[in-house]
């Protein structure tokens, strides 16, 4: 991309995709973030430069610069997004690491952030605004909704669908086909070899429901 892009979000994703933009050799302009004591500080070599309701820097995206929404609260991530299409009239764009492998007949969204190693095959899709950590394989066919965190390691295969809003641990494997409802839970190390319910918690080989 030819514009720097503004990240909002200082912490461990924030620093995630500045590392992925600058392997990709796109310019990070800089942070915002609403923790006022990291405002003036260096984050590897980029300035957090003030608040995510900062208009001064707001006005520079769309026109100046792109913006890349990191944050993992789900809720303030879906304000912010809000934000930007409402206001700025505009998407946040992918951070795909250079060392991931994407298949030109796979689907992916806006905002994005896909990690090093990551694998997505044939005819998979990914929604917008999801996390893929490092490792991560999204089988042929598989689907994976809006706003998903995908832990380390994890196999979703094929045919495989996860719901919007998901969170699935590191090193999850979930077996072909399987469906995951929105908003589910899947605990680290999980085999999910059966349908997952909406708001549901799994956990273990094979997964099975968390009871409050």
């Amino acid at each position: 991309m030819e514009n720097p892009v503004l990240i909002f979000g200082a912490r461990q994703i924030g620093r995630a995709a500045k590392e992925i933009f600058d392997t990709n050799g796109v310019v990070v302009y800089g942070f915002l973030d609403d923790d006022t004591s990291l405002h003036q500080h260096e984050l590897d070599e980029a300035v957090v430069l003030g608040s995510t309701d900062d208009d001064g820097y707001l006005k520079l995206i769309g026109k100046k610069c792109e913006a890349f929404v990191a944050l993992d609260d789900t809720r303030l991530k879906k304000r912010m997004v809000g934000m930007l299409n409402e206001v700025r009239k505009m998407q946040p764009v992918n951070a795909i690491h250079a060392k991931s492998t994407i298949s030109a007949r796979a689907e992916i969204g806006h905002g994005n952030l896909i990690s090093a190693g990551v694998v997505v095959g044939p005819g998979a899709k990914i929604g917008s605004h999801s996390i893929l950590h490092p490792q991560v394989t999204i089988g042929v066919d598989a689907q994976v909704g809006s706003y998903v965190q995908v832990g380390a390691g994890a196999q979703i295969n094929a045919g495989a669908v996860v719901g919007e809003e998901a969170f699935i641990g590191s090193g999850v494997i979930v077996v072909a086909g399987v469906t995951i409802g929105k908003g589910a839970r899947v605990g680290a190390g999980a085999v999910v070899v059966a349908p997952v319910k909406e708001g549901e918690t799994v956990f273990g080989n094979p997964a099975q429901v968390v009871k409050a």
